[in-house]
């Protein structure tokens, strides 16, 4: 498994941002946190639920200086295909962050999510730091679906340690109170 708190792997990729074939990089996201997901394929069932749950909390992600980025191993022309199909009929019309094209499979591979018996990536999600260090990796089998709200917490627990030192216990969120690193820290969030 990728290591945590170790560099990102570098990724360099044509994409579909919104609606447009771009090639892009981890390097074009510098300065800002990352969210980077990987789903198993285009036109499939459960990957257009969360493509549209990222989408609807786009804002919260940019509110964050965070991009969300989507990665499969389908081509940019599945992507845009699938991306002109309405959500109606099982598409994604209306995503607009960008979707990489992993068809070498070196992306996945890297991540270390590529599910060697079907030759696509398992649910991979990332969450990469402004200096594209790994802080969070969370796996998912393919059947089960992701809480984008996690990754949202997720983000919101790092940038408070990076700005406060503190540490987010368990179900932390910005509304609950943190607690320093420390027997004496845990003995006063108990006491709370």
């Amino acid at each position: 498994m990728i290591t945590i708190g170790k560099k990102a792997p570098f990724f360099e990729a044509e994409a579909v941002v919104n609606g447009e074939i771009q090639n892009i990089s981890l390097n074009s996201f510098d300065g800002q946190y990352k969210v980077l997901f990987f789903y198993p394929l285009d036109f499939t069932f459960v990957c257009p639920t969360e493509l549209h749950a990222f989408e609807a909390l786009k804002d919260e992600f940019a509110k964050r200086n965070t991009q969300v980025i989507g990665c499969s191993v389908d081509s940019v022309h599945s992507h845009q295909a699938w991306l002109n199909t309405p959500k109606k009929l099982g598409g994604i019309e209306g995503v607009t962050y960008p979707l990489l094209s992993d068809i070498n499979k070196f992306i996945a591979r890297d991540y270390e999510v590529l599910h060697h018996s079907d030759g696509i990536a398992l649910r991979g999600l990332f969450i990469i730091d402004k200096d594209n260090v790994v802080q969070a990796a969370l796996v998912n089998n393919l059947p089960l679906g992701r809480n984008v709200q996690e990754a949202i917490r997720l983000v919101d627990a790092l940038q408070h340690h990076e700005e406060n030192g503190d540490v987010c216990p368990a179900n932390w969120t910005k509304e609950q109170p943190s607690m320093q690193a420390t027997q004496q820290g845990v003995k006063e969030y108990f006491g709370q």
